[in-house]
């Protein structure tokens, strides 16, 4: 789809002195195994082409770009350092050893980038945007969110409110589980007090999955304002979550299994939201 007939794309690459290359591989792993930092820095790393692709695709703010030549073969990611160096972003140039050395992939795409994260405010939530909302208080598993997270955007969801500060989308684990869809997803963070008065505030349904439910999920109507509330992968919804809840519904299953997995269970939930909702626009154009 793109054409390029420059063989040396990264002529005028940012090259860095020694001094400043150390510091620069020393920010980026901090940025895939330290949390406080990604907090306190307000970014987060990401490696590979898909990743890149949807950074620049989406806009994302990136602070620098990280790649070898020899390991990117991608053509299309090739022009989108191009375009991103004569744009001024940062594009440092590492040998194939030196990124195999940060990757914490199977193998090394040969592009990386340290991206600004993106988080949005309770109060600036579009209720007539996206399918629903999925509202999380801790997840265990970082495969579990990926999931979720790769799920909502499958579905037309808008994206996650999550309640305290234990969950940290921008894990790397997160980022990778969740195959680039986390970049078209919108992530709030507030307290129980603020989302509780802005569910009266706004009217909408909150409906919380759980094995004590008083109906099946496949059952249930769904309203266009829809908040769906998982519990946590061994506890479940906590009580402050339930009493946020108007409705509680329960995912059937066979009496030998106990429980299903977060990833799969709040999959189930969404993807039913998705069915009722496309279930009824079918039905409406047939009338």
């Amino acid at each position: 789809m793109f054409h390029d007939n420059n063989s040396n794309i990264y002529s005028a690459t940012s090259q860095l002195d020694s001094e400043a290359f150390t510091a620069k591989i020393a920010e980026i792993r901090k940025l895939q195994n330290h949390r406080t930092y990604r907090n306190t820095s307000r970014q987060f790393y990401v490696e590979g082409v898909r990743n890149f692709i949807r950074v620049i695709d989406n806009k994302f703010d990136v602070s620098t770009i990280i790649y070898s030549e020899k390991l990117l073969t991608s053509a299309i990611a090739r022009m989108l350092v191009r375009r991103s160096r004569r744009a001024g972003i940062p594009c440092l140039k590492v040998t194939p050893e030196q990124f195999r050395n940060i990757s914490h992939t199977e193998k090394a795409s040969g592009v990386g980038a340290i991206v600004r994260q993106h988080w949005t405010k309770l109060h600036e939530i579009s209720l007539n945007k996206g399918l629903c909302w999925t509202v999380l208080e801790t997840v265990r598993s970082p495969g579990n969110l990926g999931t979720l997270i790769r799920t909502s955007e499958a579905f037309g969801g808008a994206g996650f409110i999550l309640l305290g500060d234990s969950i940290d989308p921008f894990d790397s684990n997160v980022v990778r589980a969740s195959m680039g869809s986390i970049y078209n997803q919108k992530f709030i963070r507030t307290g129980y007090s603020k989302l509780q008065k802005w569910l009266h505030v706004h009217n909408c349904t909150a409906i919380g999955a759980s094995p004590d439910g008083a109906i099946d999920f496949h059952q249930f109507d769904y309203p266009s304002q829809t908040l769906i509330f998982l519990g946590e992968e061994r506890q479940g919804l906590t009580q402050k979550q339930r009493d946020l809840c108007q409705h509680l519904v329960r995912i059937p299953i066979a009496s030998t299994v106990d429980s299903l997995n977060l990833g799969i269970a709040g999959s189930l939930m969404i993807y039913e939201v998705y069915r009722k909702r496309y279930l009824a626009d079918s039905l409406r154009r047939c009338l």
